[in-house]
């Protein structure tokens, strides 16, 4: 099967094209336009909508009028899934940190998991043994920690998230900006860090997927083995849409 998987942003767009289980072509940072001008080359035989952003109706609408097959919208409170979602309250629960779980849970079948997804914000989620979603935690992620810093004080400055992610963050800053670098940075690494070590005491063969812009730069500090899938939403959104046309 020929399925196309959209990522809807608050900003941008996200796609997965996959034949068979693989995961072909992807791309992100679309716009609306760029994304409709990739659909006629692509001919997807079904596809699959989650939106963050704004309620993917109006585009599963749009796919229907090109698509042959099903088009499903994701909407985490209603959707069938491939595993059990645990969490009190699924209205509220971001379809990217649930289709982050299915993706997991098929890439590592039978495992508990961590899913960090280090973007926007840094959510940090429990898969257990690979059938249930658990839930986990949000926090901000590293460019809101820099920009909370300059709005709520007066003379703070904003400084920028290093572009290179492995590059060495000195713990004492000698400066003001070396100094928000620090707490910023060392900070978040010393919190995440924190969690899986926590979580690693409760499950001992604990597996840990990252995923997200700053995977980079956690990826560089983080103990411990990690699994690094860039497009793991993407998987389990085409995981989800499986489940779907085949049940």
């Amino acid at each position: 099967m020929r399925a196309l998987a959209l990522d809807i942003g608050n900003t941008a767009i996200k796609y997965g094209y996959f034949e068979g289980d693989g995961l072909v072509e992807n791309a992100a940072g679309l716009t609306a336009d760029q994304l409709r001008e990739q659909l006629p080359r692509l001919r997807p035989e079904a596809a699959i909508v989650s939106s963050v952003a704004e309620p993917g109706a109006a585009w599963a609408a749009e796919l229907r009028a090109v698509v042959a097959g099903p088009v499903l919208e994701f909407v985490p409170a209603a959707t069938p899934l491939p595993l059990h979602n645990a969490y009190a309250t699924p209205h509220t629960l971001g379809a990217d940190r649930l289709a982050a779980a299915v993706g997991a849970a098929w890439l590592l079948p039978a495992r508990t998991t961590v899913v960090l997804d280090a973007g926007t914000a840094i959510k940090c989620d429990l898969v257990e043994g690979g059938h249930t979603f658990r839930g986990g935690s949000i926090a901000p992620g590293l460019a809101m920690r820099f920009r909370a810093l300059e709005v709520f004080t007066g003379r703070l400055p904003l400084v920028a998230v290093p572009a290179d992610p492995a590059a060495p963050v000195p713990l004492t800053g000698t400066d003001t900006q070396s100094a928000i670098r620090s707490g910023v940075l060392n900070g978040a690494a010393a919190e995440v860090q924190g969690m899986l070590d926590a979580y690693r005491r409760q499950f001992p063969q604990l597996a840990v997927v990252l995923a997200g812009g700053d995977a980079g730069f956690f990826y560089a500090r983080l103990k411990g083995p990690i699994f690094v899938v860039p497009e793991l939403v993407l998987i389990g959104l085409h995981r989800i849409l499986v489940h779907h046309v085949s049940t």
